[in-house]
């Protein structure tokens, strides 16, 4: 079988089952190990048996529901690739906009600072905590998270992509509350989605990606409630807290900072599809 029957083959195969059809070129250009331009060029080459089952059986175990990036074990996340397992969740696009936000609001607020010490509670990945520690080289970056399993992937993407981050296990904010340690910035994208909507999650969501990073208690608020009451203890007299949110939870989030941090000026942001996704606070 040749690379372009292949793809067609792939393509056919999930359309008919009504699921992503450019799967099967990022599958295929990952067993072949080629970029976009390199495979174009081998539309006429040859697959090896061993590259054609391999293909196929991904194939299969996407239709089945495993998501694409545990297939090919990475995920694109501000221009960098991260690896990604059944152990963290898979970055989104929207996280990359609460980054980019996030590093507007600094760029602003501490343009004469020097350091500017930064956490991000409940890392995953990494995917923040990289992300920030890369693009801006005056923040000293810690990230936590209560998984030991999340820390090995994100220990490993820091060491890959030469990152300053500094990864410590445990739960939310208490290991700098316990070591009386405070922070100029608090990013989390936490999990948020109520335990009520696991119904109605995408399979490949639900059945795939770590629970412990995607549910946020009955009305997906727990978390930010616990984060809103630790916050003050390890912030002073100048701070930004970001967030982000499940689309509909902008109010109630915004005001459990606002009860906490009352000298706080605090906004939600609308995502690029029209939908609140990021909660901001300074002071």
């Amino acid at each position: 079988m040749k690379v372009h029957e292949a793809l067609r083959w792939a393509s056919s195969f999930l359309e008919e089952r009504n699921l992503e059809v450019p799967v099967s070129q990022i599958l295929l250009r990952h067993h072949l190990q080629k970029d976009l331009t390199q495979f174009y060029l081998a539309m006429q080459d040859e697959l090896t048996p061993e590259d054609q089952q391999r293909f196929m059986d991904d194939i299969q175990a996407y239709v089945n529901g495993t998501p694409v990036q545990h297939l090919t074990g990475v995920e694109e996340f501000y221009g960098r690739t991260l690896i990604v397992n059944e152990n963290v969740l898979i970055p989104r696009p929207e996280t990359e906009e609460l980054v980019q936000g996030l590093l507007q609001r600094l760029a602003k607020k501490y343009r004469e600072r020097t350091e500017v010490k930064v956490v991000d509670v409940g890392t995953g990945s990494g995917a923040i905590a990289i992300s920030l520690s890369l693009e801006d080289l005056k923040l000293q970056v810690k990230a936590v998270d209560i998984s030991k399993a999340a820390l090995i992937v994100a220990k490993e993407n820091g060491k890959r992509l030469q990152a300053n981050v500094e990864w410590i296990e445990g739960d939310l904010l208490k290991p700098l509350i316990k070591a009386n340690e405070t922070v100029d910035v608090v990013v989390s994208n936490p999990p948020y989605i109520p335990i009520s909507d696991q119904a109605s999650l995408s399979p490949y969501v639900s059945e795939k990606e770590p629970a412990s990073a995607l549910y946020g208690g009955e009305d997906g608020l727990d978390f930010y409630r616990r984060l809103a009451v630790q916050i003050p203890e390890v912030t002073g007299d100048k701070g930004i807290v970001a967030f982000e949110i499940g689309a509909g939870q902008g109010e109630q989030v915004a005001q459990l900072l606002k009860d906490k941090l009352p000298n706080a000026h605090v906004e939600v942001d609308l995502d690029i599809n029209g939908k609140d996704r990021m909660v901001f606070a300074e002071w």
